[in-house]
């Protein structure tokens, strides 16, 4: 354990929410919900407004609705999330050459490795400069803990939240954790947690009085083991700047199961070419094809097939997939489909005889089987590293290949209509589509009603949270910074 409180850890608040609320005027203060609009959808984030009513992310969007109806439930924007979590982890970089990202909107940095801290003044000074630059640069909050253990730190965030700092001063650590739950620990779930309270152990110093032997009886040796120098507030992990990517996948649910088998190839090689997009943008290519298929009656079956070398070729992996997929009974219909790629390099193995078959298909005029059909329903899921992206639309953005009648707008998604300007979509249905015409930086807008096939409307990418003039002249870190800097006016309160 370091002697001074030199791990940072950075949680934003609410972190897809609060970007919708920074986004659209009119939805500041109010109960947000971000996720899989389906009945079979998930919650991937609510704003704090909507925690109030009992909304959290990972519950069933039924569910949500029935606690908050009044709330807004938007399709995320993962697009416009990463842009904003580059910027959050470009401020972390500065700081130090040791940050480690957990998610979008997580990360641990090692202030001591960067040289900027090394007693608790110039960790807490460093880390309220931080809060200051993410709110100038990205218009959003987020929560700092600060402590000489990475467990300790996450638990100063959470205990920060929302929009706070917390730091844990070495030598307090044991008085702090004692009256803590269980759960508070990592790697104490609920089933882990039940054990021990049928154990009679509820708290963290309750973990500590019981012994190691006892939490060695209780949980097997590593479990108990690593439990217990956790109640002591010993925990040695280092910072790792790299974490390997092992997997690219992405997978869909849909609202209705799918029974037709040429809709169900279709899927496959749409996921397919979504799967090589986020290959590539990984710089990324891979030997091993997986797909993944979720049955009627829940059952889920995986296929994989190991290539000669590593490839990036949309081509080859749509190819794979819809050969894997040869070997799946789909009759009683599908759930869910996803598509993965793993074994992954940093160089591709070109596959000459797939690419002559490609070109030599385009220049007969074949269609490509891949080409993306209608949508079968939303992701149902907060999507991870490497996963789904949940409640990404289907055909918004894309050219328009059906009948325009059938194009589909996503609600909470960016809009551009040729006399009203930039908007975003507040829901769609029965051949209208309402949107709400406002930016990041103006009043909350009006609403108007078109059809959706209005050809003045037309799907169009986020604007920024901060004017980029804004953003210039954020604090640099390092630097003390003037009386107010880093304020943005008209956010509101995140919570």
């Amino acid at each position: 354990m370091r002697s001074a409180p030199t791990i940072l850890h950075l949680d934003m608040d609410a972190f897809y929410a609060s970007a919708e609320q920074a986004a659209k005027p009119s939805l500041r203060g109010k109960a947000v919900v971000v996720g899989g609009l389906g009945p079979r959808g998930v919650v991937a984030t609510a704003s704090y407004e909507a925690r109030r009513f009992g909304v959290h992310s990972a519950m069933p969007m039924g569910q949500a609705r029935r606690l908050a109806p009044n709330a807004a439930y938007l399709v995320p924007r993962f697009g416009l999330y990463r842009e904003i979590s580059e910027q959050v982890m470009g401020l972390l970089r500065e700081l130090s050459p040791l940050v480690e990202p957990l998610s979008l909107d997580e990360a641990f940095v090692d202030l001591e490795a960067g040289g900027v801290a090394d007693d608790e003044a110039s960790a807490r000074a460093v880390g309220e400069r931080l809060r200051a630059d993410i709110k100038a640069v990205t218009g959003l909050t987020g929560s700092v803990g600060l402590a000489a253990s990475k467990m300790l730190a996450k638990i100063a965030s959470e205990e920060a939240k929302p929009d706070g700092l917390r730091l844990i001063a070495p030598g307090t650590e044991r008085a702090l954790l004692g009256p803590m739950s269980v759960r508070t620990l990592p790697g104490v779930g609920p089933a882990t947690g039940d054990h021990l309270r049928r154990a009679g152990i509820t708290t963290v110093e309750e973990i500590a009085e019981a012994g190691e032997d006892e939490l060695v009886r209780l949980l097997g040796k590593a479990h108990g083991g690593s439990l217990y120098a956790m109640a002591l507030a010993h925990d040695e992990r280092p910072v790792v700047a790299e974490r390997d990517t092992k997997s690219v996948s992405v997978e869909d649910t849909y609202d209705v199961d799918i029974h037709d088998r040429v809709r169900v190839r279709g899927e496959v090689a749409r996921l397919a070419d979504r799967c090589v997009q986020r290959l590539r943008a990984a710089g990324h290519s891979g030997r091993t094809i997986v797909l993944k298929v979720r049955r009627f009656d829940f059952s889920t079956l995986t296929r994989s097939e190991t290539l000669r070398g590593p490839t990036d070729d949309p081509g080859v992996v749509r190819e794979a997939a819809a050969r894997l997929l040869e070997s799946v009974d789909t009759t009683g219909g599908v759930r869910l489909l996803g598509v993965g790629v793993t074994g992954l390099a940093d160089y591709t193995q070109e596959d000459l005889f797939a690419q002559a078959q490609a070109q030599a298909a385009a220049e007969a005029g074949v269609s490509d089987e891949g080409a993306e059909p209608e949508s079968g329903g939303e992701v149902d899921g907060a999507g991870g590293a490497g996963g789904a992206s949940p409640g990404e639309p289907q055909d918004v953005g894309a050219e328009e290949s059906a009948a325009p009648a059938e194009r589909r707008w996503a609600a909470g998604h960016d809009v551009r209509h040729a006399e009203y300007g930039h908007g975003w979509v507040q829901g769609s249905g029965l051949g209208r589509v309402t949107v709400r015409f406002e930016t990041p930086g103006s009043e909350p807008g009006r609403v108007r009603t078109f059809r959706t096939d209005d050809p003045l409307l037309v799907p169009a990418e986020p604007l920024p949270l901060v004017e980029p003039s804004c953003a210039v002249e954020s604090s640099v870190v390092g630097e003390a910074l003037p009386a107010g800097a880093g304020e943005v006016t008209g956010l509101g309160e995140r919570g």
